[in-house]
């Protein structure tokens, strides 16, 4: 993990931080992208990685994107990741997650987490307990912002398709609209039965084949392999997974007129965008399209921090604005040719000085 700095994936980052503790097995890397417009916001990622830099690439990549969510979310928060290397068995302890909250601790503010894949509510509780900087934690009611930030994200989501599917498609209902969904945990669970609510038709497709059969039974989609989902016709896909999927093999493979869904980094290299682009498919790009979950945990935090409001409505009210900012981006596109990837860039590098 030498020479980061030299990585395409390196942005200007204010600060990229390794952390070792090897009394608990601890380590991870903490990436600041900008805190230009607040703290460094992010979720804690714990995973299994092949390889070291492949941990680098996704604090980098995370990181970066978090950015760009906060300011396009209207957010006073800067952009921040963590990964947590994640053996095998992925191996979790207490004396783990102490050594991690006092690390994000020693930062003294500048990032604040919360949580992302393969880290719970619990785990986070549990790192509250040695850091205030941490937002996600579990709530009690129904009526407060905060706690499991999946099914705000799927909310988001789910407005965005219907967004996509009204410019593209020029239908104002999903109903009938076939969608096929990659990932069937909190958010793409999420989002397939919000879809399947009012109406749509699901192919459904995870890693974990199980889950998948058992949410299409609930719901009467159908299912596919994960290897297969990219490839079903369909007028819309939404990767709700893993990202860098969108790539000149992934690209190549999609049979469908639209793309949203809410995996971080779905493109895996910046020439993708208007690759899609070019093949007519109407992309949403992710960290627009996925700031339900962030805009939950960010009122929470200021909430308990400065006193700010955290109704339930409030946490509403700006997840319901995500389809207007899509379609801002869908009309600067249209009316410069340029792919809505870099038109959001572009704009969210704008709002945070770059």
């Amino acid at each position: 993990m030498t020479a980061f700095w030299t990585e395409a994936d390196y942005d200007d980052h204010e600060l990229v931080e390794l952390v070792r503790d090897p009394e608990s097995g601890l380590t991870a890397i903490i990436a600041l992208h900008s805190t230009h417009l607040g703290p460094g916001a992010g979720g804690t990622r714990f995973w299994h990685y092949a390889e070291p830099k492949d941990a680098m690439r996704d604090a980098l990549r995370l990181s970066r994107g978090m950015s760009y969510k906060n300011a396009m979310a209207g957010l006073p928060m800067g952009g921040g990741k963590a990964v947590i290397l994640a053996d095998e068995k992925r191996t979790k302890s207490p004396k783990l997650l102490a050594a991690f909250a006092d690390a994000v601790d020693g930062l003294g503010g500048r990032y604040v987490t919360a949580e992302d894949v393969g880290i719970t509510e619990a785990d986070m509780a549990a790192v509250a307990q040695r850091t205030q900087y941490v937002s996600g934690l579990p709530t009690e009611g129904n009526d407060a912002a905060g706690g499991d930030p999946g099914p705000f994200t799927a909310l988001g989501i789910f407005l965005g398709i219907k967004a996509a599917v009204k410019h593209k498609l020029g239908k104002d209902s999903v109903e009938g609209v076939h969608v096929a969904i990659q990932g069937t945990g909190s958010v793409g669970g999420g989002v397939a039965r919000l879809l399947a609510k009012e109406g749509a038709r699901l192919t459904l497709s995870d890693i974990d084949a199980d889950r998948a059969q058992a949410l299409a039974a609930e719901l009467g989609a159908e299912t596919v392999s994960h290897e297969a989902i990219m490839s079903v016709p369909c007028d819309v896909f939404s990767p709700n997974a893993l990202g860098a999927i969108l790539d000149e093999e992934g690209i190549g493979r999609l049979d469908c007129k639209i793309v949203a869904g809410g995996a971080n980094n779905q493109l895996k290299r910046e020439e993708h965008g208007p690759m899609l682009a070019e093949r007519g498919i109407l992309y949403a790009p992710d960290y627009v399209i996925n700031a339900g979950g962030i805009i939950s945990v960010t009122l929470e935090y200021l909430c308990r921090t400065d006193g700010a409001p955290c109704d339930i409505n409030e946490v509403r009210a700006r997840i319901a604005q995500i389809p207007e900012r899509l379609n801002d981006i869908w009309r600067t596109s249209d009316e410069t040719g340029v792919s809505p990837d870099r038109v959001a860039d572009r704009m969210a590098q704008k709002l945070i000085g770059r």
